[in-house]
């Protein structure tokens, strides 16, 4: 039953990310960087200022709303997460070195992309009579279409976000926490997903304060332990960085030298591997992240738009490129597995019942040989990836609930049954097929994606008038 439901899904998966995601992403993310005047540009010193001027590792708590790095740490947090270590690996494996350029490219319009969404989020978000804030796309897609076409497209995203997010996102995060603990400690899969339905159901409970908390103090942590280690492994494979660059940008315009096939089936793979993988990790123009930005407390709209940028800095310039540059310099140069491999060869190691490396264990393979122990290689990412992959869970179970909420229209019921729904398919991903998680996740987030970049084109000029205040 598993394989028919994957090969249909990964049928559809590739009709959107080989085409309507790539258009979406690329052009979304252009306009609003013409829109903007290159705000990414112009007012990233701007952003850096936001985010790492006045920090603090414990941002207090608010009478409504969170502070503007706890907000941005909440974003970060649900996006660094398996995607920077099992997606940009699948991603590498797929499409070849080469399709991490494609992720800079849609990372470098993502942050305009991800500028307007917050922008919108904190343009639109409502206080209800408990004093709380609710913000998130289903309230600027209402802007966006205040009729019957809005409140269609604003229902589809939410259902699509709690799917996306809540339930199937959060498969994702517990299934490879679940295999690499097993590859790392021989723990079985289904204890690890008890034990992660457990600590993400505690952290739940506490709500968007106790989120907030756990959240502005586990992102930095789990970065800096996750980056000194990869510099570590770059320091010891030193002499192959110039190699790894150069095949990053030679395998972007030239991958049918790698993985075979005829320059447009490989160009077209590099760049579908790039853009989807890269949606999956920043997040910019799904929809999931606004969510956190709209109860920042900020002086202006602009403000949070500027830090969010920071964050998919952060996500995809920092630590995707931290896990790229390890798995090809110690995979794919020098005494490399798949160093010399190409076409046939190439596909057979790291692709099919016959592989050597997989998306999952890539980033433990490549920290083990360059180790040379491969008892540290793989305890050492399967205890970052448990830290990636739960700060993800608990982030976007937060996203999911508020499109839970604005479904059943705050109902204590709805809410109850969103949570104790989502704490099912946590455990259940840990027991799943890897690639079927997969697949569900990514068709649920490319659906996210298209209601999203309507509305945010069609607000624009709210996005264009707050870039030109930005002083």
């Amino acid at each position: 039953m598993q394989e028919i439901l994957l090969n249909i899904v990964a049928k559809a998966n590739a009709y959107l990310s080989d085409y309507i995601l790539i258009i979406l992403l690329i052009g979304v993310g252009l306009f609003f960087s013409i829109k903007t005047r290159f705000v990414q540009v112009r007012c990233f010193g701007e952003g850096m200022k936001q985010v790492f001027g006045n920090l603090k590792l414990s941002g207090g708590k608010h009478k409504s709303g969170i502070s503007s790095f706890q907000a941005l740490a909440t974003a970060i947090a649900a996006q660094v997460g398996t995607g920077n270590i099992v997606g940009a690996s699948g991603a590498i494996l797929i499409g070849g070195p080469g399709a991490i350029f494609w992720m800079w490219v849609i990372a470098f319009l993502g942050m305009a992309t991800i500028y307007a969404e917050a922008v919108l989020a904190q343009e639109t978000r409502i206080k209800d009579e408990n004093g709380e804030i609710h913000g998130g796309p289903v309230y600027y897609i209402k802007k966006a279409f205040p009729n019957g076409f809005g409140t269609f497209l604003s229902v589809f995203f939410a259902i699509a976000a709690v799917l996306a997010l809540g339930f199937m996102g959060s498969m994702v995060q517990s299934n490879s926490i679940a295999e690499t603990c097993n590859t790392a400690f021989g723990i079985p899969v289904w204890v690890m997903g008890v034990v992660v339905a457990v600590i993400s159901a505690f952290i739940f409970l506490g709500g968007v304060q106790r989120l907030a908390s756990v959240t502005e103090k586990m992102v930095p942590f789990m970065a800096l332990l996750y980056l000194v280690g990869g510099l570590v492994i770059l320091c010891i494979r030193v002499k192959f960085i110039p190699e790894t660059f150069g095949m990053i940008f030679k395998y972007a315009f030239t991958p049918s030298a790698l993985i075979g096939g005829g320059i447009g089936y490989a160009l077209k793979t590099a760049i579908s591997q790039g853009a989807k993988r890269g949606l999956f990790s920043n997040e910019a123009g799904m929809g999931s992240t606004p969510h956190a930005h709209a109860m920042a407390n900020v002086a202006k709209p602009h403000d949070q738009g500027t830090a969010a940028m920071i964050g998919v800095f952060i996500d995809t310039f920092v630590v995707l490129t931290m896990t790229a540059l390890v798995v090809i310099s110690c995979l794919y140069v020098g005494n490399g597995p798949l160093a010399g491999l190409t076409g046939d060869a190439y596909v057979a190691a790291t692709s099919g019942a016959e592989a050597i490396v997989s998306k999952t264990t890539a980033m433990q393979m490549a920290f083990s040989r360059a180790i040379g122990s491969s008892a540290f290689g793989n305890g050492f990412i399967a205890i970052c990836l448990f830290f990636f992959a739960l700060s993800t869970i608990i982030g976007w179970n937060f996203f999911g609930k508020i499109n839970a909420q604005y479904l059943t229209k705050n109902k204590k019921a709805g809410v109850i049954l969103y949570a104790v729904i989502s704490i099912a398919f946590i455990f259940t991903g840990s027991i799943l097929s890897n690639d079927l998680v997969w697949e569900l996740t990514d068709f649920f987030n490319y659906l996210m994606v298209i209601p999203n970049a309507i509305a945010l084109v069609a607000l624009y000029k709210v996005v264009a008038k707050a870039a030109k205040k930005d002083k």
